[in-house]
């Protein structure tokens, strides 16, 4: 506290008072920290909003982007076949017509939408050889030789993945214990302490994209031939190919002898089937 005096020139008086220092620095000290923290949160939210944007951009089911952009033929478990080029999006697929279809109720359609939450009604997603293009057919068989001869670099990068899913509880355990050193150690420890909520949600969304759909039983057949069971009919259906990939809903398998329905003949397809209704039951020769 300090005490001031001022001359009062009329009566040749001089008038005292006090003023405290300290209230006033600590208010202004509080509107710019809270000035400062609310501008701090603006830019930690559109963080969030970039950094979510970006992995959810990247989260689509890997079996089925395998297929974006090629002419795939749709089978749902009623028996129903569905015909478009495929698009893929985290939250769901589209089959956009080559040609305008006009429905029986007489409105024209260029497009069928499937959500994520209506994938258990997929029986397979089929990408039959004779459908693509040159190009399709080439880049298709480049798949399929680093599917069967995998190279340095993609086995290391697919190991690595692995590892991380594996040990994802500890990653989480090791990735707390790093934001709670730099928040005791650091400078920006204190900022980082008024946006825990941020904080946790793109740590929430870092390791969200490790997935847990590793199976060592399925990882070891990468790249085989193996044996498909398939229910379908309400009967189980044995297709040989080479197991391509798998995540924690679908697998695809390359170079299967396939057919919509009985009536029609087998013709050399790619194919994406639900881990619900499907199962790699053998190593096939």
């Amino acid at each position: 506290m300090a005490l001031f005096f001022l001359f009062q020139k009329k009566t040749g008086e001089y008038l005292s008072f006090d003023y405290t220092f300290d209230s006033y620095f600590f208010t202004r000290y509080n509107i710019r920290t809270m000035q400062d923290t609310f501008g701090i949160t603006i830019i930690f939210i559109f963080i969030c909003a970039f950094v979510g944007a970006f992995i959810s951009g990247r989260s689509k089911d890997k079996c089925l982007a395998s297929f974006s952009k090629n002419m795939v033929t749709l089978e749902d478990k009623t028996g129903k076949a569905i015909w478009g080029v495929l698009r893929t999006e985290n939250t769901g697929l589209e089959l956009v017509y080559r040609d305008k279809h006009q429905d029986t109720q007489g409105h024209i359609e260029s497009s069928y939408i499937l959500y994520k939450n209506e994938y258990s009604s997929i029986q397979a997603v089929i990408r039959f050889h004779d459908q693509l293009d040159e190009k399709g057919k080439i880049k298709r068989e480049k798949e399929l030789q680093k599917t069967y001869h995998p190279s340095f670099i993609r086995r290391s990068k697919r190991r690595i993945i692995n590892i991380f899913k594996t040990v994802r509880d500890s990653f989480v355990e090791v990735l707390n214990l790093f934001i709670g050193q730099i928040k005791k150690k650091t400078a920006a420890g204190g900022m980082l302490s008024t946006q825990d909520k941020y904080v946790n949600q793109m740590k929430q969304n870092l390791v969200g994209t490790i997935g847990t759909s590793y199976e060592p039983l399925l990882e070891r057949y990468i790249g085989h031939k193996v044996i498909l069971e398939l229910m379908k009919d309400d009967k189980i259906i044995e297709y040989p190919g080479v197991l391509k990939e798998y995540t924690s809903e679908f697998m695809e398998l390359m170079d299967i002898d396939y057919s919509v329905s009985a009536e029609e003949p087998l013709k050399k397809a790619d194919l994406v089937v639900p881990r619900q209704s499907s199962i790699i039951r053998h190593l096939g020769e």
